[in-house]
């Protein structure tokens, strides 16, 4: 059965020139548990960065962390010793593991990205830290990330694979499968239509059962799938990922 994450349910931690909308992956189950995480996905943080906002340096342990900009550029600084601007087709991944220590920085215009939180299979691994260009407007899915071995552009230590795609007004787009894993499918910008179901900004469709059907484009769309082993082993230990609600 299709399950709708409606927008009206995510928490706002931070307004201002940092704005973030925290999405509880889980809570589309409705469960009445205390974790909200969909197995290892743990949080997605739908943000908006004003220019002139800097974060400054600060540690993360035990999250693996996808950063997803659709608009906007942000200047990331890091305790490996890498700077690079961020902006739309360029992915970042940050193994936190043990530590790992980033700032933050928009100089101009305004950003708006998603910071994904997943938990990683095991405590205190190494750092790293990954960069990944991909093409900017595709309209079929691409695969972004995926577990270590995978072959995904991006690996995550985790049983989870990430994909995207920026489909067009009026078009129809069939969704993959992965044996084994449940999908999560996060409208970013734009709307959809999956059966008899809207899914707009901030919104989200899963299946726990069956694949998902087709989708239609209402308009022209972004959209972020998740496929998750939810009964993955996980670090509970992490910075934001640990958080269960």
């Amino acid at each position: 059965m299709l399950q709708k994450l409606e927008a009206g349910n995510h928490a706002q931690p931070f307004r201002g020139p940092f704005t973030i909308t925290r999405v509880h992956p889980g809570n589309i189950l409705e469960n009445e548990t205390m974790d909200t995480a969909f197995g290892p996905l743990a949080i997605i943080d739908h943000a908006v960065m004003k220019k002139g906002l800097t974060i400054k340096m600060h540690e993360h342990i035990n999250d693996e962390i996808v950063s997803y900009i659709s608009s906007g550029i942000m200047h990331h600084r890091d305790s490996a010793g890498f700077e690079a601007p961020i902006a739309r087709g360029k992915l970042m991944m940050m193994n936190a593991g043990a530590s790992f220590w980033h700032e933050e920085k928009v100089t101009e215009g305004e950003v708006e990205m998603l910071q994904i939180f997943i938990r990683p299979y095991d405590t205190d691994l190494s750092p790293e830290i990954q960069f990944h260009d991909k093409p900017v407007d595709n309209r079929d899915w691409y695969v972004m990330v995926g577990p270590e071995g995978s072959g995904a552009p991006l690996y995550v230590r985790q049983n989870v694979y990430i994909l995207d795609s920026h489909p067009k007004a009026g078009e129809e787009l069939e969704i993959p499968t992965y044996t084994g894993l449940t999908p999560f499918l996060y409208v970013m910008n734009g709307e959809i239509t999956v059966q008899d179901l809207t899914i707009g900004k901030r919104e989200a469709i899963t299946d726990v059962v069956n694949p998902l059907p087709p989708l239609i484009a209402n308009e022209d769309t972004i959209i972020v799938l998740f496929f998750i082993d939810r009964n993955a082993p996980m670090s509970l230990n992490g910075t934001i990922s640990g958080l269960k609600n």
